[in-house]
């Protein structure tokens, strides 16, 4: 990380705090015609044309709207990676798609940054009673979804323009790296619900660990963390989101705020058979995703040269792979509620 003037010792960061939940070591197994119209219908296309166009860069595609504002590619490549998330997000849950406590006839429901728009699908047909829109920067998901669906391109991070009190359900997955100001994101998301209704958020802790000591401070998995977490201070947004959601729903104003750990590991190495699954869905993910995650943030935010990034890459896919590091990351769900009225 970068250097700051030492001002003494620093305070305990109250949105960092360990793990509260899940602590049990896991086992190892071996037209018109005026100028005005014509004007706008100009202005209409170049948008259209803004946000539907694309970045290449180091072999891979990024949005163009908003250039640069999110760090991941959306090309194919990587939106197969998201589904997979997705998949593997599912088996975690026991096949649910929230952890709040939400009612079977929700009404309105919001899901931030919905990438593919693959848990925006399931939701809307498992919750049939429920208008949902789906956001993202990129338009990358599919025009054929369920008839209470919808997608928009939008920023969440800018000013939200939903009227106050609208939402029963705030949704967000995976935005780490994705916002600078968190303590305005949650201010939004309270704003946008219903007195009593719940934001609900998975994100992944980028920190690989270990319960047996094989993710030692010199492996390369390791560094890999100590890199990512680096880059996401010095682009301004960090990658800790698992670690401080929820301290800061509750400085937001939010209450009920519930938060559950989940052990994920990075293959086969488990003895638990559910957990074995997950460990070799999350290695497939990981080794597939990794050159997504790792160019555009190293080369631009970090400085790194393209074959030096693909050499950390080879370093990362052996690290993944050795059946002697039995390693896991945490997911954090975190659910809260908007004070009744």
């Amino acid at each position: 990380m970068a250097d700051s003037p030492q001002q003494g010792p620093a305070s305990p960061d109250p949105h960092n705090a360990p793990p509260a939940e899940d602590d049990a070591h896991l086992e190892i197994d071996s037209d018109v015609g005026s100028d005005y119209q014509e004007d706008f219908a100009s202005d209409t296309t170049s948008l259209n044309s803004m946000i539907t166009s694309h970045r290449y860069e180091n072999g891979r595609r990024y949005h163009a709207y908003k250039e640069g504002a999110y760090w991941g590619p959306n090309d194919e490549e990587q939106n197969e990676q998201l589904d997979i998330a997705h998949h593997i997000f599912t088996l975690l849950l026991d096949d649910k798609l929230v952890l709040a406590p939400i009612k079977r006839d929700i009404q309105r429901v919001l899901d931030v940054g919905t990438g593919t728009g693959i848990w925006a699908i399931d939701f809307a047909d498992e919750y049939p009673s429920a208008e949902v829109i789906g956001t993202d920067l990129s338009p990358i998901q599919p025009s054929f979804v369920p008839p209470n669906l919808r997608f928009e391109i939008d920023d969440a991070t800018d000013t939200w323009t939903y009227p106050p009190d609208h939402f029963d359900l705030v949704h967000v997955r995976a935005l780490y790296g994705a916002v600078a100001d968190w303590p305005a994101f949650y201010r939004e998301a309270l704003n946008a619900l219903r007195p009593g209704a719940w934001i609900d958020q998975l994100e992944m802790s980028i920190q690989f660990r270990s319960d047996d000591g094989t993710v030692t401070e010199d492996h390369v998995l390791s560094e890999w963390s100590k890199t990512f977490i680096e880059a996401g201070d010095k682009f301004g947004k960090t990658f800790q989101i698992a670690e401080k959601a929820k301290g800061y729903m509750q400085d937001a104003g939010f209450v009920n705020v519930t938060e559950q750990r989940f052990k994920l590991p990075i293959g086969s190495w488990s003895r638990d058979k559910k957990l074995k699954k997950l460990g070799l869905w999350n290695q497939l993910h990981c080794e597939r995703s990794i050159s997504g995650w790792a160019m555009a943030l190293l080369t631009r935010v970090m400085g790194w040269k393209y074959a030096e990034v693909e050499v950390f890459l080879a370093k990362m896919r052996s690290g993944l792979k050795d059946p002697n590091t039995h390693a896991y990351f945490y997911v954090a769900g975190v659910y809260a509620q908007k004070p009744a009225a």
